[in-house]
């Protein structure tokens, strides 16, 4: 009999990390959209809604807003996207901080990161097997348990049969039919789910995620491109986190309903003002969560950020090395006592904010 997974009620702040995360640190979005995409009619593009939680909060509850500026400022490096990084006998290279959205707010570099990018002799994202479809699908195909299940196992058979309907529901207002998804492993349905319709139909329709973008732009311009892991490493990573805990942020991820363009919307806004520090201090006052919730986004967090940072300090290793490289990866990486930017500081770089 399989294991049905209770899921609570109210929407967790483990689930909203998690939703917040995968528009942040992964490709994995981009990939399954396209490939549920190909050979479908493009639709028209939705108008995106949503509304800053920021500012509403700002207005309405002024002391928690200055709670989440205080706690905010605390996070080391947690404001500014480009990083300049400089180590003796290297020439100097640049650190980028990125969302995997194709947004035009988030698209549009900002004028300090687009003159560093034009310099630049080689562009590195987080991984290159994205840039070609057939690699892509080869990736897919190689090790489909991290994507698939792959005995009789369905979402719903791990579900409450309320949970399940609720699920269901959810998915049909998306235009997503439950059957076509039914063998889906869990994080690979979040990723869809986590993003507003507006950006789903601009992903459906051709339009590339900003680091896709700064990669072909790259290769059109002719300079050289490098990646950090590959998408089996980004989907291991994933699948080594426990089901229950991907089964609830989906199940909330889900119950949010039109909240989630809220959730995004707040994020661009953050996003483009640099304060990515500024995250998580918001969405524990707006949605806050319990001592589960830490306990398990703690297991996410060593293995889908702080982990894969310390894998991408030693890729990017013998690429900065070359010199003037300009390296993009989701920004999430970027902050905190375990991000990239002290990772690269411990490994002998002179790393400074670039406004």
């Amino acid at each position: 009999m399989k294991r049905v997974i209770a899921i609570a009620d109210r929407t967790a702040l483990a689930s909203l990390r998690l939703l917040v995360a995968l528009n942040v640190l992964f490709f994995l979005s981009f990939l399954i959209i396209a490939l549920l995409a190909a050979g479908k009619a493009r639709a028209e593009t939705p108008a995106c809604a949503g509304a800053d939680m920021l500012s509403a909060l700002q207005k309405d509850d002024p002391a928690t807003y200055r709670k989440i500026e205080t706690e905010a400022a605390a996070t080391p490096n947690g404001k500014g996207l480009l990083w300049k990084l400089e180590k003796a006998g290297e020439r100097p290279s640049f650190l980028f901080g990125t969302m995997h959205m194709s947004d035009p707010r988030v698209t549009t570099l900002p004028p300090a990161a687009q003159k560093a990018f034009d310099a630049a002799d080689t562009i590195v994202i987080e991984t290159t097997e994205v840039l070609d479809q057939q690699k892509m699908m080869a990736a897919f195909l190689k090790e489909p348990e991290l994507m698939m299940f792959t005995d009789s196992t369905t979402l719903s058979s791990l579900l409450s049969p309320d949970d399940a309907a609720a699920v269901n529901k959810a998915l049909d207002s998306r235009g997503i039919p439950p059957a076509s998804v039914a063998k889906m492993k869990p994080w690979m349905l979040s990723t869809m789910v986590a993003l507003p319709a507006c950006e789903l139909a601009r992903q459906a329709g051709g339009t590339p995620v900003l680091d896709i973008k700064l990669a072909q732009d790259a290769k059109a311009s002719g300079k050289a491109v490098d990646g950090l892991e590959t998408i089996a490493d980004q989907l291991r990573a994933m699948a080594s986190l426990p089901l229950a805990f991907h089964m609830k942020g989906l199940v909330d991820t889900l119950k949010l309903g039109n909240r989630v363009n809220d959730v995004n919307e707040t994020m661009i806004v953050l996003y483009q003002r640099g304060d990515i520090g500024m995250l998580w201090p918001l969405f524990r006052a707006v949605l806050p969560g319990d001592e589960d919730d830490s306990a398990g986004y703690a297991a996410f967090e060593e293995t889908m950020i702080t982990s894969r940072n310390k894998a991408m300090i030693d890729h990017a290793g013998p690429i900065l090395a070359k010199g003037n490289a300009f390296m993009a990866v989701g920004a999430l990486h970027l902050p905190g006592a375990e991000g990239l930017v002290e990772d690269f500081r411990k490994a002998g770089y002179t790393v400074t904010a670039v406004d």
